[in-house]
């Protein structure tokens, strides 16, 4: 089992930047393939960007894709994401997941943190 704490959000000017941090418990981290999600007010939770076991291979949605980048330690078991160039748009509660499929759905993690709120102002 692994249990996961994100960090890093906060209230930000379009524009700008941000860095959220993914802290997994247990020893088999990099086994586990990675992804972020995030959940704006009355929508559905949706994909960011995944990561699988190594770091070498990466996958983003195409509302971020140019701007974020995922990456992850597995020395320190985090994965993180850096997002720059931030917009009105990416205001949401932000998600890391693991899972055992590289896949950009819900259905395919199996364990999830309490979220971190990114808000950006315009």
């Amino acid at each position: 089992q692994v249990q996961l704490v994100e960090s890093g959000g906060g209230l930000v000017q379009a524009g700008g930047s941000l860095r959220l941090s993914c802290a997994a418990s247990g020893r088999t981290f990099s086994s586990y393939i990675m992804g972020w999600f995030r959940q704006a007010p009355g929508k559905e939770r949706e994909f960011v960007a995944v990561i699988n076991e190594s770091g070498g291979v990466t996958s983003y949605a195409d509302s971020v894709n140019g701007r974020f980048t995922i990456a992850r330690d597995n020395a320190k078991n985090t994965v993180f994401l850096q997002m720059n160039s931030l917009n009105a748009e990416d205001t949401a509660v932000y998600y890391c997941a693991a899972g055992q499929r590289f896949k950009a759905v819900v259905a395919a993690y199996d364990y999830w943190g309490q979220g971190t709120q990114v808000t950006v102002s315009s």
